[in-house]
This record gives structure tokens, C-alpha cells and sequence, in this order.
């Protein structure tokens, strides 16, 4: 009767419905939700950059080697790059891993100003002297009187 008594408790706490035995398979279900999810965006991702991939587009390998494609074949799944005028190297479509996009760079403007020493750009330097005169003076110096008046000049500082 003991016997009977225990395996009758035992299979009604097993057979009941618990929020754990549905937690494993809600969570297996996303998890292979999320790896076909970043799946499908690597492939995408790879078909854009492979329709972008003509002659004369600039590329990067994935060593690192920048080049300018000159054919591709698509059947063997290889690319000829040129890497410099005349060298070129063929190589394996997977290999490609960049297309390189150049910005325009920004027309440099004439009207700036390109300062002659650095003093203007630090700010506060020698302000009691006139511009001309340090100029004169900076151009006509050796170095031992240059490193005389910079000490001269840190011992007012201090």
C-alpha cells in the first residue's frame, strides 16, 4: 500500500502543466527565428554589394588590397583587379568585402588665411610687442638667443 501510495503522488506532480516545460521550446523557436533573421540581412546585404561590383568600381579585398575591377565572371565566381596602372590580380568573388565609395573632397577655400607662425594660433603671446617686430625678430635670431628669450620670457610668466 506504501508503494502504491507514493508512485499514485508522484505521477500527478509530474503530469501537470508548469510554465518551465513551455519556457525551453518558446525560447528555441526564437532563437532560430533570429538565425534565419540574420541570415536573410547577410544575403541581402551580399547581393546589393555584388550588383555594385562592375568594371571600374574601386574595391577592397579582404587582406586588405584596395583595386579597381576590370572583369568579373560570375559562372567561376572570379574578378580581375587592377592594383596599380598595368599590375592586375585575379581573385575569388568571396574575397571581395568593400566597395570603396570616395567623397568628394571640399574645395579649399582662397580666402583663408594661413598664419605665418604659430603664436596666433595659441592665443596670448608676447601681446606687448608690436606683430611686425617679433616677425624681425624670430627671423634674425640664432638659436642660442632664441632658447635665451623664451627663458626670458617663462621667468615674467612665473
Amino acid at each position: 500500500m506504501n508503494v502504491l501510495a507514493q508512485t499514485t503522488t508522484d505521477t500527478g506532480a509530474q503530469g501537470g502543466f508548469t510554465f518551465s516545460s513551455l519556457l525551453l521550446p518558446i525560447l528555441l523557436g526564437l532563437f532560430i527565428f533570429m538565425m534565419f533573421r540574420k541570415q536573410k540581412k547577410t544575403q541581402k546585404t551580399i547581393q546589393e554589394q555584388r550588383t555594385q561590383m562592375v568594371p571600374g568600381t574601386e574595391v577592397m579585398t579582404q587582406f586588405g588590397l584596395f583595386g579597381t575591377i576590370v572583369s568579373v565572371d560570375q559562372e567561376e565566381n572570379k574578378a580581375v583587379l587592377e592594383l596599380s596602372p598595368g599590375n592586375t590580380a585575379t581573385i575569388h568573388l568571396q574575397a571581395l568585402t568593400k566597395v570603396v565609395t570616395t567623397q568628394p573632397e571640399e574645395a579649399e577655400t582662397e580666402d583663408a588665411v594661413v598664419p605665418d607662425d604659430a603664436s596666433s594660433l595659441t592665443g596670448d603671446i608676447a601681446q606687448d610687442r608690436p606683430r611686425e617686430n617679433a616677425a624681425e625678430t624670430t627671423q634674425d635670431e640664432t638659436p642660442d638667443e632664441t632658447l635665451k628669450r623664451l627663458d626670458r620670457e617663462n621667468k615674467k610668466d612665473n
